[in-house]
This record gives C-alpha cells, structure tokens and sequence, in this order.
C-alpha cells in the first residue's frame, strides 16, 4: 500500500532518501538534461516525432539509475505525479547545488 504524505515537501525528503546514490542522481540529471534538449529540438526543428524520445530519455536513464546503482524500484511507480514534479525540484536543486552529484 502507498504511504501518504501530506504535502509535496514531505515527499521530496522521502523522495531524496531514495536517491541517495550519486550514481543514481547523475542518471536523473542526464536524462532530465537529454528531456530538454529533445524538447528544444523539437521546437526548433518541429519534428514532432520526437515526442515519443521524451518517456525513453526521461524516464529510462532514471530507471536504470534505480535498478543498476540504487537498487531500489523508482518513486514512480506509486507515486507518478508527485515523482514527475520531485524530479524537476531535484535537477533545479543539483543545478543551484542543493544537491550534489
């Protein structure tokens, strides 16, 4: 069963205690960082086909974080939403070096 949390604040403590590998935060900002420059492209070019890149990049760079260096399961399983946003405010956060890789 999901636990509940009562603000976006407490699930990013809990959501920064599961990526507490810097292995694993550097796939997350790589494919966050790939996610942009994709969406860009895309603009740019408007090749919109690239669209179906974004998931791939977003998503499998992160995931193979998870599973390769953190072992655990990624956030997003249960928590999709909440995870989508938390891992925006941790790429500002490594950004700004509140987080370090």
């Amino acid at each position: 069963m999901a636990r509940k949390f009562e603000s976006f604040q407490a699930f990013y403590q809990f959501y920064l205690q599961e990526h507490q590998n810097k292995h694993c935060r550097r796939m997350h900002f790589a494919g966050s960082s790939l996610v942009i420059a994709i969406l860009i492209a895309m603009l740019i070019t408007q090749y919109w086909a690239l669209l179906l890149a974004l998931p791939i990049c977003g998503y499998g760079f992160a995931w193979f974080g998870h599973f390769y260096y953190e072992h655990n399961k990624p956030a997003t399983f249960q928590y999709p939403l909440y995870s989508f946003f938390a891992d925006w405010v941790m790429f500002k956060d490594i950004i700004t070096r509140k987080v370090t890789i």
